[in-house]
Order: C-alpha cells, then structure tokens, then sequence
C-alpha cells in the first residue's frame, strides 16, 4: 500500500455515477416506457433485463413464509436485534412540533409531518443486502411513514433472497415488489396499474438506478447519489496495524474505486499497515477487487503531528471515520468534517454496517463537509405556522408594507393596509 507525504494528498473525491451519454439515453427510454405503459413495460423490461417472465409483481405471504423456512433461526434472531438497535437509535432523532405565544398575541411555529409514502430500493440479483433494507426503512417508520414500498430486482427463479425478504418482515415492511433497475425507479415515481406512486425514493443500486434517481428527482423527493464506499482511519503509534489494515480492507472489498486511506503521524505504523495490507490481500474472497481498490484508492498519508492529521482527515471529509488512538474521545471535538465516526480499537466499521444502530447510509465523496447520514428528518417535511394577532398586525402594518413596496410588490401592501383601514373602523 503506497506510503506518501501529507504534502501530496490526494483527493478522495472520485467522479459520481453521472454516467455516459448512452446510459442516460437508456434511462430517459425506460422511465418514458413506464410512464407510457405501466405494468407491461415492467414486466417487458423484467424479463429482458432480468431474464425472469413475472405474472406477478408482488411479494406473497407464501413467500415470506419460505424465506423463514430457509434461514437459521440465529439468523433470524440476529436480524431482529439489529432492528431494534436501529429503531431505538432513530427513535431518539424524532422531533416534535411546536409553537410560541408572543406578547402581542402572535402564535408562530412548526408542525412536523411523516411523507405519506416513501419507496425504497434494494440492490439484488445476485447478492442480498439485508442490512440496506433495515437502515432505508426503519426511520421511514420511526417518522411515521404510513405507506412503505419496497422494490428490489428478481434472481433468474422470480425469487427475492431470503434474507432481504426476512430483514422487510422484521422491520415491518408489508409492501413488496419484484422489480429492479431504471424501471423501478419510475414506478415508484410515477405509478404504474400495480405499484402506486410514492413521494420519496431511497436506497442504493447500479448505475443506471442512480441514473433514473436524478432523472425524476424534483417529482419526487430522493435520498442522495452516492459514490463508492470510502474510509478513513486516524491513528497513532497505539493502534495495531493488524487491526488498521483489516479495517482498510473491509471497505476495498466493497468495489474496486472504493477509497482506503490512513492518516497517521507514525511511520513505524505506517510502514506496519502496508505489509499487513498485502498478507491480508491474498485471504480474501474478493482479492481481485480488494487489491485494485488498494492500487488506485488506497493511501497511508505520514503527517508531521496529529493536528495536521485532523486537519488532513476535515480536507478527506470521509463517509466512515475511524479514531485509533491512546485518548480518542479528546480528538472528537476537533472532527468538523465525517459521515459517521467510529472510536476506539473495538469499533470497527462493520460494527456500524449491521448491527450498532446509526444508519449506515451516509455522504459520500466529501459531502459530508454539508450533508448527514439518513435520519428520521428525511422522512419528514415541517410546515412553518403562523397566527398573527391584530394587535400585531397594528404594531408592524405599516412595516410590512413598506418591505412590499421597496420589492415593488403594490398588492402586497395592500392586502396589508386593507386589514389595517377595516381595524381602525371599527375602533
């Protein structure tokens, strides 16, 4: 793993899924097709894409009932503890609504309301992301989402994986659908005969799922467009370089322009890092894809003190943060600039991926200097009220129409000075 100088830091940013010029062409033809023609595009496209002839869309009871059937009970077990701790945890992010009187009468405040409905997307095919399922619906259901839909692409068998199908029972999913890609993007944003339309989408998937996400962001509402998974590790000479180069790993697994990056003042550990990156390389599964997201991403970065390192981790910005070292918590204050931030030797990323409880879907490509990780917030929408008492409207009337007037707005004014003229005639 290539060792280099703060000096030459490299960007973490990588070029998001924007896609080529055919990709879009792609996308902007499958969701006109949806739009047009409702299910039979679905099933059209399902069985040209996916390779399956569905009659039906929709997840049966029958079904769920079998995912059970072949999933261990520990399994099981597991999945429903991780709901929890997800719930709990959002569950603390819920906000009231609220209002205050003002001495002159006026009552202002906000009134928070659940998205009536919201659509979430899970990667398939020939993987099974469980965990995706728990962390897009949980806070959808904690804000008080009545309507949740869940869409996820069919294996070769009309089937979804097992344990997808047992992470949307336990977290309370009862809206299932076997569809994926493009396609379903655009049923979930503007309906077909089967899947009603919803008024947010959110979940990860393929390029052309990203695609489609930007196409019809703004008639619906979307999470994000999120680049490859990427994270940081902050260390001194306490941390143990075994541990630091498996966590390193455990995000180059992920995809080959996935970003691995240690900042550290000691060169001892850099030096340490690197060849344990290389013994572990050749112990996994996904060596190939391991080994060029290390090659083309991956950096150990040798500070002159831990300051400049801080201050190299807030430039990175990093979705997952990890702090290894002797007194980590007094450095957390001094962390302007992370999705999520994972301290101490025992936290490790994946702890935050399953099972920990805060939500693992977060900024990515150095958003996080201006975004957060999905929250209970993002399945809300707040309404500003406002009562203004008479009295009020006599104290700031007049000032009120003086701002209408300096913007050139004359019926602005006025609608203000007729309440005034009727109140002073009937005093």
């Amino acid at each position: 793993m290539k060792i280099q100088q703060v000096t030459d830091l490299v960007s973490i940013k990588r070029s998001i899924e924007s896609g080529n010029d055919e990709q879009k062409t792609v996308v902007k033809e499958i969701i006109a097709k949806v739009r047009r023609f409702g299910d039979a595009a679905l099933k059209e496209l399902t069985e040209k894409l996916d390779g399956v002839c569905l009659s039906s869309f929709s997840v049966t009871e029958e079904e769920i009932a079998d995912a059970y059937a072949q999933m261990d009970t520990r399994f099981v077990s597991i999945v429903r503890e991780a709901a929890e701790n997800i719930r709990t945890y959002h569950e603390k992010q819920l906000r009231p609504s609220w209002m205050t009187t003002q001495e002159n009468g006026t009552i202002i405040g906000q009134k928070i309301t659940p998205l009536d409905s919201v659509g979430v997307y899970v990667p398939g095919g020939t993987a099974a992301y469980p965990s995706s399922v728990l962390m897009n619906t949980i806070p959808a259901l904690v804000a008080g989402v009545k309507r949740i839909v869940m869409v996820s692409p069919p294996n070769r068998e009309g089937k979804l994986p097992a344990p997808v199908l047992v992470a949307a029972k336990e977290a309370g999913v009862h809206e299932i659908y076997k569809v994926g890609g493009a396609q379903a993007i655009a049923a979930l944003a503007y309906g077909t005969e089967t899947i009603h339309a919803v008024d947010k989408i959110t979940g990860p998937g393929n390029i052309y799922v990203a695609l489609a996400k930007r196409e019809v962001f703004g008639d619906v509402d979307i999470d994000m467009i999120a680049g490859p998974s990427e994270i940081a590790i902050l260390a001194d000479d306490t941390a143990r370089a075994d541990e630091v180069a498996a966590d390193l790993l455990s995000q180059a697994e992920h995809d080959p322009r996935a970003c691995s990056i240690l900042v550290t003042p000691s060169q001892a550990l850099a030096e340490a890092v690197s060849i344990e990156v290389e013994r572990q390389l050749k112990l996994l599964l996904r060596q190939d894809i391991a080994a060029r997201s290390i090659a083309d991403y991956g950096r150990i970065y040798v500070t002159s003190n831990m300051d400049e390192a801080i201050e190299t981790i807030n430039q990175l910005a990093p979705e997952h943060l990890e702090i290894l070292t002797e007194k980590a918590f007094e450095l957390l204050g001094k962390i302007r600039h992370a999705g999520a931030i994972f301290i101490g030797r025992y936290s490790t990323e994946p702890v935050g991926d399953y099972f920990a409880g805060p939500n693992h879907v977060l900024p990515t490509n150095g958003t996080a200097r201006f975004s957060s990780p999905l929250n209970v917030d993002d399945f809300q929408k707040k309404s500003s009220v406002i009562f203004y008492s008479e009295k009020a409207l006599m104290e700031n009337g007049e000032k009120i129409a003086k701002f209408a007037r300096v913007e050139g707005l004359e019926a602005h004014a006025r609608a203000v000075e007729i309440r005034l003229k009727n109140i002073r005639e009937t005093h």
